[in-house]
């Protein structure tokens, strides 16, 4: 997803410690000629709250496993952000 900007660095999620916040739950439903299905979608930020974070989103039949896998997903997005003592640099 970064991997064509020049000033990311690139982070591993090996030895930090993550904390996750879920963003939101939507509910997607698609039609077909027998009914309607039911389907998840959810968006999680990680982050160990010290400048490295990733977001991810992932989708599935239940909220749980939607949850999960959205978790594994930003996990592997994670990107570090210069920081000025505690705030956003702009």
């Amino acid at each position: 997803m970064y991997q064509d900007y020049k000033n990311v660095e690139l982070v591993k999620p090996g030895g930090l410690d993550l904390k996750d916040r879920l963003v939101g739950v939507q509910r997607v439903t698609k039609v077909t000629k027998g009914g309607r299905t039911f389907g998840f979608s959810a968006i999680v930020v990680v982050g160990d709250e010290n400048g490295v974070v990733g977001q991810g989103l992932g989708k599935s039949k239940d909220v749980a496993s939607a949850i999960a896998k959205a978790i594994e997903d930003a996990k592997k997005n994670l990107v570090r952000i210069p920081l000025n003592k505690t705030t956003l640099p702009h």
